[in-house]
This record gives C-alpha cells, sequence and structure tokens, in this order.
C-alpha cells in the first residue's frame, strides 16, 4: 500500500508540498493588533501573493505536486452535516462572546455559495461592520462593540510548517503556543479525518490538537529515517516532546532516537527550524547564537519508559554520532558575523528548504549566509523576500511537505 504521507527525512527529494497562498486575512491586520496576530508588520498583500506563486512556480517547476490548504479543506467538507459541524466548531472556538452575533456569522458563512468561499472567509476573519445590523440588547454586545471584529484573521497561515507536521506515515496535529493560532490546526483535523487523500488511510496520529500542552511544527525535524530533532522553545514544551516520544515509540514507526534541541524562549529564535535546518547528508546551515548555550538531550525508548540523557559534547559530534556518519559542517547564518547573523536570522537566512539533498530555496536577501550556502556546494534557487518574510518565516516555514522520496 502506498501511504499518503511518507516523510523519513529532512532532504530526500520533495514530491508533494502543501502550501497556504495568503489571502485576504493578511489585510485585516492592523498596526493595534498586531502582537496579539504574532505579526510585527503588516505585508502588502498582492505583492506577498506574487512571491508566494513565484514560491510554488519554483517547487512545480522541480517536478514538486503543490496543494493548497485551503483546496483541501473545502474538499473535506464532503456534506452539509461536515459543513455545518465545521462551521459550529470553529465558531466555538473563535471566542465570540455574544451569541447573536455568533449566529449571524454562522448564517453569514453558511449562506456562501461554495465550500472554497467558505474556507476561505473562515481565514480572512469577520468585520463587525460585515455582520446585517442587530440591536444591541445585551451587555456583551454593548461593552464589546469597539473591537473591529467578530472573529479575529488567522495571517500566520502561510506558514503551513506549524500547525501539524509529518513524521514517517503519521502527523501530529499541533496544539500551538497561542490562541490567535491555535483555531488554525481545525483545517488539518477536518482534512485528516474526512479528505479523501488521507481519511481511512491509518495515518499514526502522535500529538493531537487537544493535548493540553504546546507544540508546533516548526521545531519538528525528521533528520532520518532513525532520529528526530525537536526543539524546546518560546512554542513547544519539554511536557509536549515526552508525549510525543511515547505516542512516536508506542506506533512502532521505525525512529529510534529523538533529539531535544533547548533553543530558549525567544521571540528572535521562536522555533528550531529558525536557527537550524539540515541541506545535505552532512551539511546544516545553523545561527551562531545558539551554539554556546545549547543543551542537547537524547530520548529513547527505554524497558519501563523514555531513556533520557544529557548529551555532553559539541553539535557537531552528537549529529555525527545519531547520523552515523564522520564529519558534519555546520553553515553559519551571517558567516559568525553576530550583526550580520542577527540581521539574517531575523529575515530566515537559517531557514532553508531542501527540496532535494544539497538543494534548498532561499530568501534571496540574505546574501552572506547563501554565499557560504554556495561555497559549501549547496545548490541555490532564490525566493523574493520582501513581504513574505515580514510574518518572520522563510521557505521551510511555509511549506508542509507530505511526500518525499526516502534516502
Amino acid at each position: 500500500m502506498s501511504h499518503p504521507i511518507n516523510v523519513f527525512s529532512e532532504i530526500g527529494k520533495l514530491k508533494t508540498v502543501l502550501l497556504h497562498r495568503p489571502g485576504k486575512e493578511l489585510e485585516n491586520l492592523m498596526p493595534d493588533y498586531l502582537e496579539r496576530l504574532l505579526f510585527d508588520d503588516i505585508p502588502y498583500l498582492e505583492q506577498a501573493q506574487r512571491e508566494h506563486d513565484q514560491f510554488a512556480e519554483l517547487l512545480v517547476s522541480k517536478g514538486v505536486e503543490v496543494l493548497y490548504l485551503e483546496d483541501l479543506a473545502a474538499e473535506a467538507l464532503l456534506n452539509d452535516e461536515i459543513k455545518e459541524k465545521f462551521v459550529d466548531q470553529y465558531l466555538n472556538e473563535a471566542n465570540i462572546k455574544s451569541k447573536t452575533a455568533k449566529q449571524k456569522a454562522k448564517e453569514l458563512l453558511l449562506a456562501l455559495p461554495t465550500n472554497r468561499e467558505l474556507i476561505d472567509k473562515s481565514m480572512a476573519g469577520m468585520q463587525k461592520v460585515e455582520l446585517p445590523k442587530f440591536e444591541l440588547s445585551s451587555l456583551t454586545d454593548m461593552v464589546e462593540s469597539d473591537y473591529p471584529f467578530v472573529i479575529d484573521p488567522m495571517p500566520n497561515l502561510y506558514f503551513t510548517r506549524d500547525p501539524f507536521a509529518t513524521i514517517g506515515h503519521g502527523v501530529s496535529l499541533n496544539h500551538m503556543y497561542a490562541e490567535t493560532r491555535n483555531r488554525e490546526t481545525i483545517y488539518g483535523q477536518y482534512i485528516f479525518d474526512f479528505h479523501p487523500r488521507f481519511a481511512g488511510k491509518d495515518l499514526p496520529r502522535v500529538y493531537d490538537r487537544d493535548d493540553s500542552t504546546r507544540i508546533e511544527g516548526g521545531d519538528e525535524l525528521v533528520l532520518s529515517k532513525d532520529v528526530l530533532a525537536i526543539g524546546i522553545s518560546q512554542r513547544t514544551d519539554a511536557a509536549s516532546i515526552e508525549k510525543m516520544a511515547k505516542s512516536i515509540f508506542a506506533e512502532n514507526m521505525g525512529f529510534k532516537h529523538i533529539l531535544a534541541f533547548n533553543i530558549g524562549e525567544y521571540r528572535k529564535f521562536m522555533h528550531l527550524d529558525t536557527v537550524f535546518t539540515m541541506v545535505d547528508y552532512d551539511k546544516f546551515s545553523i545561527h551562531p547564537e545558539i551554539e554556546g548555550e545549547l543543551v542537547v538531550y537524547s530520548i529513547s525508548e527505554g524497558k519501563d519508559g523514555l531513556d533520557i540523557i544529557r548529551e555532553e559534547d559539541s553539535l557537531e559530534n552528537i549529529l555525527c554520532k545519531y547520523l552515523n556518519i564522520d564529519k558534519v559542517h555546520l553553515i553559519r547564518c551571517g558567516g559568525g558575523n553576530l550583526t550580520a547573523a542577527a540581521r539574517e536570522q531575523w529575515n530566515d537566512g537559517s531557514n532553508t528548504l531542501t527540496i532535494a539533498p544539497g538543494e534548498v530555496i532561499v530568501y534571496d536577501r540574505n546574501t552572506i549566509t547563501n554565499k557560504l550556502l554556495e561555497e559549501a556546494g549547496v545548490k541555490l534557487n532564490y525566493l523574493p523576500g520582501s513581504e513574505l518574510v515580514r510574518g518572520r518565516g522563510g521557505p521551510r516555514c511555509m511549506s508542509m511537505p507530505i511526500i518525499r522520496e526516502d534516502i
């Protein structure tokens, strides 16, 4: 049986990938609420879409099948019963305090002529001015009337890496760090439960959105068929890694070790893949600032639970040991210059998407790091990075591999 998900490395030739083309959710960003929505700036939507289309076209030119989150979610609403279930769950999770507004929002969503328009609208959010006028009869309605949205937008959705992550033949449907992003995982829930491509295909679910501790896909890296790396970060708890480890070992997925990288709880680092990505069998891009204080724990299956060891060695030696290779090459973002490294890491210089061993997609703006990657023998495909980068994410963040060739 061919599996609908097959991801046993970070570098195997990419065959199928999931993207989300930025939509009107970016036009619902407002300066006063940027922090609430985890943005530092407001991208210009038309240019962001042009850049994203170039990203998709580049992937297609490399023989990659490109799927879109918005299409799969719409196709997963197979009948009126599932559609209404989705809308009710979506509205319950949207934290709408006014019962009247909630009912009006439901009517508006269900009146949309196609499933795709319903999904697009659910992602974009809903301003109060879009609802038909209703009398502010309750205290809740009156007090809430100043906030412009009935339902917040989901501007982070074009970072498809985070709401769920593919691991082996399975998936972790994540519990996100922030309430504003936690609602994003509802699309993964319906896709994996109902979409014909995935439903009933016995996909191991190694984490679920109902779990109580947080984890995000940007912290989950599949280094080999034996080894996973997961970041303990601003957005992923150590407790989540323990839960996932138990689940992965119980599912007999073939993974023998999980390396937990403690990168600290910093906004500038955010996820492991913003400071560390694999670009070839023995090459990794890395932000030099994490090296000094980086602590790595190895987790394996023991007789009575998990065996957890704090690794007392350099990152190079740890990677050699677990990947069973003689030498690794760490390509340091910004060439080790702290000013250049900080600037280029902020613009996702370390967040490369590997599409085949030794071939990656990068933002064109990170000139120092890109030159070092080229000097290390890595083939680069350039993506313009002026608007997409404003969301603080690079090519890896914006892509969720569904199928990679085994290596």
